[in-house]
């Protein structure tokens, strides 16, 4: 596992060119962020191979015992294609999996394989043995969600497919399965906090990771909203290998064409457009960045995966908590506030799975993500990823005429 890391490492641009090429990330932040990331990710899970401990129990009666912690067995990874993916979640998913001594088919989006593959390479050239990262095409999700041979199934993607992975995983052998799935997450603005950086992060939040709302207090509400629409006009739309553009392409057409449906939707529905809404002249599936605003659309409660963006305006910190609860999905929140006593009560309120105070996209190898509600369950990253792929086993045996009872 440190051979593969290294490797990672030695073959970044390779590695950021592909999803750059196939996934629509930029390449700037995929040279200086995930592909790093994806090695350190690595490197961190093969440090926790050789300290997987159980423990020594003393029963009530004349025995002792032990616990095993051991590989759950085959596990199946199926990963998506959007935000850091497909490098974030292979990494998130492989390492910990490999750690525990877990074979494992890795299904990547059908939109998005080829860094999966150059990855698989890697790990050949790394010395993991043959069988142990596998990989198929399109047609095998559903059969490592129903396969009775698959002991494991972990899955990242829409809460609608996830229903019939749970669904597959308990008619067939009734495999444990880890999901972590879509997500409305608030970004929650209070009015003393500084108004330029709360619009860095916002357009951060909203048109890279474009699974958000911005809650922003009254205070502040319009002069965030002017600051904002300034910063967007400078937004640049375009070639993702030029270090200038901020935003690329939607994935496909279908993807395409589903955001542009949201956008219709949201003037349909009486929603206020203050800039964007439209596709960018010329070729390719290039969206203008897009700001709404008012509250109870249907553009600011389901996930939408482009560059569209909610603004709502809010009083107090209780109605910030209600309205931002107020939503199926619990992945993630962003609070901005210099307040302490209001970060602690915000951020205890949400419920959801992970709460940013005054930052955005602190991810870390360390650091758990998984979601609450109907953003799923299970963790990737951490000790507790590594912990999913294991099973403990007890082991008690008698003791006889022992002066330690």
């Amino acid at each position: 596992m440190m051979k593969f890391a290294d490797l990672i490492e030695e073959h970044t641009e390779e590695l950021t060119a592909l999803d750059t090429i196939d996934a629509g990330k930029l390449f700037y932040f995929g040279k200086v962020l995930d592909i790093p990331s994806g090695s350190a990710t690595i490197r961190y899970y093969a440090g926790t191979a050789d300290k997987i401990h159980g423990n020594t129990i003393k029963m009530n009666s004349e025995m002792q015992a032990y616990t095993l912690k051991e590989p759950i067995g085959v596990v199946g990874h199926i990963i998506p294609w959007n935000y850091d993916y497909p490098t974030q979640m292979f990494d998130w998913k492989v390492g910990p999996a490999l750690a525990a001594g877990c074979t494992m088919v890795v299904k990547p989006a059908q939109q998005t394989p080829l860094s999966a593959l150059y990855y698989a390479h890697l790990a050949k050239l790394a010395g993991i043995p043959d069988g142990v990262i596998n990989g198929f095409g399109h047609t095998a999700g559903v059969v490592l969600c129903s396969h009775m041979d698959v002991d494991m199934a972990c899955f990242t993607g829409s809460t609608e497919t996830g229903r019939h992975v749970m669904q597959a995983a308990a008619m067939s052998n009734l495999k444990p399965v880890s999901l972590e799935l879509g997500g409305k997450s608030p970004v929650i603005i209070f009015d003393d906090v500084d108004v330029d950086k709360a619009v860095d992060l916002a357009l951060v939040a909203a048109f890279v990771n474009k699974e958000v709302d911005d809650f922003v207090q009254e205070g502040i509400y319009d002069d965030f909203i002017r600051k904002l629409q300034e910063q967007v006009k400078s937004w640049v739309v375009g070639d993702l290998f030029d270090p200038e553009v901020a935003q690329g392409p939607q994935i496909d057409k279908n993807q395409y064409e589903k955001v542009l449906s949201y956008i219709e939707l949201g003037k349909k529905e009486g929603a206020t457009l203050l800039m964007g809404g439209e596709p960018c002249e010329g070729k390719g599936f290039y969206i203008k960045p897009t700001i709404f605003t008012d509250d109870d659309m249907t553009i600011a409660k389901e996930e939408i995966f482009g560059p569209v963006m909610s603004i709502l305006k809010l009083k107090t910190v209780d109605e910030a908590i209600k309205r931002a609860n107020a939503t199926k999905y619990g992945l993630a929140a962003g609070i901005m506030t210099d307040n302490l006593n209001i970060a602690n009560t915000v951020s205890r309120s949400l419920n959801a799975s992970i709460g940013w105070i005054n930052c955005y996209f602190a991810f870390d190898y360390d650091l758990p993500f998984g979601g609450f509600k109907m953003s799923g369950f299970g963790k990737d990253a951490g000790l507790e990823a590594l912990d999913k792929y294991l099973q403990v086993k007890s082991v008690a045996t008698p003791i006889y005429n022992s002066p330690w009872l």
